[in-house]
């Protein structure tokens, strides 16, 4: 590695050149070149720097000084380079050194040497640059499917060979793959990279050594990343209501996206009325499906020549085609679901199962393809408690399909987290309230219903309960005390009893009021009547003999049997009826008039 340039190399003294066979015995032996050590030495590249590097020991310390002996060309001569404190390598420069010599290498502490010598071969002892790898990729026409990558090494003489090693892998995998054999620089050979998948991110990189130097390898090359030629989808699935078995929903074309490293874009094609659509172009991964298509087919834009389009079936059998007796549960210490259901009429090619949590996109659905004769599937993925989601198996046949009506099923159930809301309809009878309220949201109710609980509390007396069958959702409440009311309900699964939802606020009237004001109101009716039969016999008192005072050449009518008449008329509604009804009401009165009450002569 490349670090602060050392001081300037400085012959050893004489006196301590004896030292040097001492040293020699104290270490045993020279560790060869290239053997893993606490010191570590290498040239850089073919003309570069010599750099040296160590891992400090505890027990041994970090040398202050560094050691370098010529053992080729300049037998027994010495330079010393001094340690930056705290430093753990130094770079010395290519201009102090002979080229092609070989060298004895150690560190030493206050004159004490720390490891044994380490022996450097000039013209051998380097570490090369990294490849570069040209980013243009090209495939093969047929299957298998390869990839040709092309590289070059790095700079070096032309009498020195480079051994050269490359690593692949999909992309967002771990592990790499060595690619065998390792390549030479002399002669150069590309990158074949072979058994690669359509519409897949792979990445590639590299790095290479002296021929003759094993373990000590040069830079890595940047990573090229490259995606190889796209590809049809392999599964496609419609989401929505395309048999109407799931309301208004629209239906989406959908299909599994190549992977996060892949940017493919997608040609669709429909058949509507017998006729074929033109085709659209279309990013990944779904497409609205139009009224009344009868089939539709994928194929990615650019792909290879052998690759066939991916077509669905879009028509809808008879429902008779359908599954039935879909049935969900869950497996204990798993998060994932069990399927299983009995297969309609026809043998189906396959059947599909697909599932979306509540509230979901239609973009969001799941699916997986299950071979014909196998009657249940377990659904990966991480179900959560007290989440519902919609299950749907259908049946796929060569010319068509059918789906099962779908299934809400949960994990786990839990209690609800709401209550519904009340609201008052139209009293029947009066003054006896009605009382309806709606659904708890599937999301928040995390079960299924089993009841209502329905409370109502009066005044300061304490709240009565009682439970409603779960598929009623309104009520009307009789046995209500007079005055002010509270009322809400709640709602259960199997789970438990959720929250009260809001309080619905009454104020009911005191329905005994009318009874009390009828016996007055017949009392006030009878003494107007009382008072009515007085004035009429006060009236025929005064009527007597000055009716008779009337000539004979005329009529003239009692001015008070007039005011009489006008009276009874007023109270029994009898102005203008014929003389013989009004003497009959007048009866009613307790008055008899045993003259005409039409004409009166005068005697």
């Amino acid at each position: 590695m490349r670090g602060t340039r050392a001081a300037p190399c400085r012959p050893w003294p004489r006196p301590t050149l004896a030292l040097l066979p001492l040293l020699v015995l104290l270490f045993h032996r020279t560790r060869p070149q290239g053997s893993p050590g606490p010191l570590q030495c290498y040239g850089v590249g073919p003309f570069g720097d010599l750099n040296c590097s160590w891992e400090t020991l505890r027990d041994l310390g970090a040398p202050s000084t560094l050691y370098l002996q010529s053992q080729k060309y300049h037998s027994n001569r010495t330079w010393t380079v001094t340690v930056p404190f705290g430093q753990s390598w130094v770079t010395i420069p290519r201009e102090q050194l002979t080229t092609s010599d070989e060298l004895l290498v150690w560190g030493a502490e206050a004159g004490r040497p720390l490891w044994p010598p380490v022996f450097v071969n000039l013209e051998t002892r380097m570490k090369p640059e990294a490849p570069r790898l040209d980013p243009d990729v090209y495939f093969s026409e047929d299957e298998p499917l390869e990839a040709t990558v092309q590289w070059t090494p790095p700079v070096w003489p032309p009498d020195k060979v480079l051994v050269c090693q490359f690593y692949y892998r999909r992309c967002q995998e771990m592990a790499w793959t060595l690619l065998e054999p390792e390549l030479k620089s002399i002669p150069l050979t590309s990158i074949d990279i072979q058994d690669l998948e359509l519409a897949t991110g792979y990445e590639v990189f590299g790095h290479c050594r002296m021929e003759k130097e094993e373990e000590l390898w040069g830079e890595w090359s940047p990573i090229l990343s490259f995606q190889t030629l796209p590809s049809a989808p392999k599964d496609v699935w419609i989401s929505g209501n395309l048999c109407g078995t799931q309301g208004g929903q629209k239906s989406l074309l959908l299909w599994k996206a190549p992977g996060h490293c892949v940017q493919v874009s997608y040609r669709v094609w429909f058949q509507v009325n017998g006729q074929e659509l033109i085709p659209e172009e279309t990013p990944c991964c779904s497409y609205s499906i139009p009224t009344q298509a009868e089939w539709a087919a994928v194929s990615a834009i650019n792909a290879t020549s052998w690759e066939p389009l991916t077509n669905l079936s879009l028509v809808c059998l008879g429902p008779g085609s359908a599954p039935h007796g879909v049935v969900v549960s869950s497996i204990a210490g798993s998060t994932e679901l069990l399927v299983t259901w009995q297969q309609g009429s026809g043998e189906p090619q396959e059947h599909v199962v697909d599932w979306a949590r509540d509230g979901d996109r239609l973009e969001d659905l799941s699916w997986v393809r299950l071979p014909p004769g196998n009657l249940s599937a377990l659904l990966p993925g991480n179900f959560k408690e007290g989440v519902p989601y919609r299950i749907t198996v259908t049946a796929v046949f060569s010319g068509g399909m059918y789906p099962a009506a779908s299934v809400w099923s949960f994990r786990e159930e839990l209690a609800p987290l709401a209550g519904p809301a009340p609201w008052r309809l139209q009293d029947g009878p009066p003054g006896t309230p009605a009382i309806a309220w709606g659904e708890v949201p599937r999301h928040q109710l995390r079960g299924h219903l089993t009841h209502y609980t329905l409370c109502t509390q009066s005044g300061t007396r304490p709240s009565v309960c009682m439970n409603v069958s779960g598929s009623t959702q309104n009520i009307t409440l009789p046995n209500l005390p007079w005055g002010p009311c509270e009322l809400w309900v709640m709602a259960s699964t199997i789970a438990g009893q959720g929250p009260p939802g809001p309080r619905l606020r009454l104020h009911l009237p005191d329905n005994t009021l009318k009874l009390k004001i009828l016996p007055g109101i017949f009392f006030l009716w009878g003494l107007f009547l009382i008072g009515c039969g007085v004035s009429l016999a006060t009236s025929r008192r005064h009527l007597g003999a000055p009716a008779r005072h009337h000539a004979e050449v005329g009529t003239v009518e009692n001015p008070y049997f007039t005011v009489a008449r006008r009276k009874c008329g007023q109270i029994f509604g009898l102005q203008g009826k014929p003389s013989q009804i009004f003497r009959a009401k007048c009866v009613a009165c307790g008055f008899y008039l045993n003259k005409s009450i039409t004409k009166m002569k005068t005697p």
